[in-house]
């Protein structure tokens, strides 16, 4: 046991304030620990024996000289004299963006979410390197951008002007608005119509923008920040009307909109004169276009020049009885039924005369006239894109429409059964009839009708025949001279189809629905829509279900090769500009595996 005097003088030699105790700091403390020690205070603790460092000297010896510097080196460390080379790149931090790389990707800045301009947040995957020139079609760009969550977006690339200090939110909503409502209305996609409507959102520089697409409302909201409440618009779509020449101009106004920057008020100015235009076909053309659809369609299946003559007039007389019920404000349904009696009754007429003619070719023209094949192919393209609420809507009124069909031809059919059943019998077919050279004049004849008919621009007609007719002699290949069945050769002529009308539309910055909707129309199911009405007027349920059936698998499989058609295209000519494979693409629903 140590003495008082013995623990007073180590405590006096090995402490300074209350660093006086272990390892180094002990040692260094001890310089001056003779006059700390004398002025300890009364209440400090005196250190015990095993609070003392294994360091510090014995008592009386003196204390080591304290070095001018300190620095513990590790067993790394370069000895004196050797000099290390610079690091390639200096070293940073893991939440700091890499050498080389800045806020800017190409022409494009990133989203600038924090100092550096990254996104606070990294996806998964990667941020996405977008190009987006201006040579690429403004469907491709908004496509690609649409997809994409709203945090890994471009920022707006908008040119600044001198006289403008940012943009009119509400009027640039309701002109985003206004130009969906024309493509909604005038038959465009739900997709189409939301990247249109995101395509003038961003170019007004409004970056956190959701469109959303029903059949009957159109809504778009913006949210200024994080921090700022919403901002949402909608508008209501009440009367749709066939119009391809608006809708082309409403494409190249959103081509000016996204790609020449043009102003606010130049297009407000663009859209009043596009809904100022005149069809450029008038109502008297439109009633002869139907006649000649018909009578094309009747030479389709066989008929000849009494066939024809009675199917143009049948179907003329048709549609200007639609016309009279329209203007009488019934609805569209009721103008179907009574556009489907006149040609069928032309037909049943011709069943009791002592002419050598085929009444069912009659009908059958008729059929090719109504049955709405251009709904039918963007109820398809809705649901196949993911819009199932639209799509849903579509296929429902199309099946309104068709019951319409079907009650007008079926008042006709029972009518001409109870005076004389003898005339009429489904056996009367003309499925054997295959004359090339008619059939491909025909099937141009029918789809420059159907051209008039949908208002297209005079410039596209063209093409959109000649697309009508390759569909055909494809169809007729593969159907009558190689045996295939009539459905998948229906799919092959409508894919090509779908993928020309692609390819065109790209070629001319347009939409490719003029190119697209009037040359299916050889392709429509009408034989096979009007030999199920007659076995149900006659009390076949089983084979009127059979062709019935065979109708609806035709009209599918236009509608997805359609479809095919314009995704092929897209999948294999990728849009000029994009830096890397995954992110450019536009991205769809994954597969959810039944759950």
């Amino acid at each position: 046991m140590a003495s008082d005097a013995q623990r007073g003088q180590r405590g006096t030699n090995g402490t300074n304030g209350k660093n006086g105790v272990n390892g180094v700091k002990g040692a260094h403390g001890a310089s001056n620990g003779t006059n700390g020690g004398s002025e300890q205070p009364e209440d400090r603790k005196l250190q015990s024996d095993e609070a003392r460092s294994a360091f510090t000297p014995p008592p009386g010896m003196p204390y080591p000289q304290v070095p001018e510097e300190e620095h513990p080196t590790s067993e790394f460390a370069l000895p004196d004299g050797l000099k290390t080379e610079a690091p390639a790149e200096p070293e940073g931090s893991a939440f700091t963006p890499p050498a080389g790389t800045s806020s800017t990707t190409g022409q494009h800045q990133l989203p600038d979410r924090t100092p550096a301009g990254w996104p606070a947040f990294t996806p998964p995957h990667g941020i996405p390197v977008i190009s987006l020139t201006k040579q690429t079609p403004w469907q491709d760009r908004m496509r690609t951008m649409l997809r994409m969550p709203v945090g890994e977006r471009p920022v707006p690339e908008r040119v600044e002007r001198a006289e403008e200090s940012g943009p009119a939110v509400p009027r640039v909503l309701d002109l985003t608005l206004r130009i969906g409502e024309i493509l909604l209305a005038g038959g465009e996609g739900a997709e189409d119509v939301e990247a249109a409507m995101f395509g003038v959102a961003h170019a007004y520089g409004l970056e956190r923008v959701e469109p959303t697409v029903t059949f009957t409302l159109l809504s778009i909201s913006y949210q200024p920040s994080l921090v700022d409440d919403p901002v949402t618009a909608s508008r209501t779509v009440r009367r749709r009307g066939v119009d391809y020449t608006r809708l082309s101009a409403v494409f190249r106004l959103v081509d000016d909109i996204t790609s020449d920057g043009i102003t606010l008020e130049e297009a407000y100015r663009g859209l009043a004169e596009i809904r100022r235009n005149r069809h450029p076909f008038p109502s008297w053309s439109l009633t002869i276009a139907s006649g000649l659809l018909s009578g094309a369609a009747s030479m389709l299946v066989g008929g000849g020049a009494i066939v024809f003559i009675a199917a143009m007039v049948g179907s003329m007389l048709g549609d200007r009885l639609a016309w009279l019920a329209s203007s009488r404000g019934l609805p569209e349904f009721y103008q179907f039924v009574v556009a489907a009696m006149p040609p069928a009754a032309i037909g049943v007429a011709l069943s009791f005369s002592h002419v050598a003619v085929q009444a069912s070719a009659v009908i059958t023209g008729g059929l090719f006239a109504l049955i709405p094949g251009r709904a039918l192919v963007a109820a398809v393209q809705d649901g196949l894109t993911g819009y199932y609420i639209t799509a849903s809507a579509r296929l429902l009124e199309v099946g309104y429409l068709i019951v319409g069909i079907v009650i007008g031809v079926l008042a006709a059919l029972y009518i001409g059964l109870q005076l004389n059943p003898e005339y009429l019998y489904p056996a009367a077919g003309f499925a054997s009839f295959n004359d090339p050279p008619v059939q491909i004049a025909a099937a141009m004849m029918l789809a420059l009708a159907f051209c008039v008919l949908l208002q297209q621009e005079r410039h596209t007609v063209l093409l959109a025949t000649l697309n009508g007719g390759v569909a055909w002699v494809v169809y007729g290949a593969l159907a009558n001279v190689s045996g295939m069945n009539a459905v998948p050769a229906t799919a092959i002529a409508a894919g090509l189809v779908g993928l020309f009308g692609q390819l065109l539309s790209r070629y001319r910055y347009a939409s490719a629905l003029p190119y697209v909707t009037a040359a299916i129309g050889p392709l429509l199911p009408g034989s096979a829509t009007y030999f199920g009405l007659l076995n149900f007027a006659q009390g076949d349920i089983g084979p009127g279900v059979s062709s019935l059936i065979k109708a609806a698998s035709l009209a599918l499989a236009i509608a997805v090769g359609v479809n095919l058609g314009g995704e092929v295209a897209r999948l294999f000519m990728k849009a000029p500009g994009v830096t890397q494979e995954e992110p450019g693409e536009r991205r769809a629903a994954k597969r959810t595996r039944g759950f």
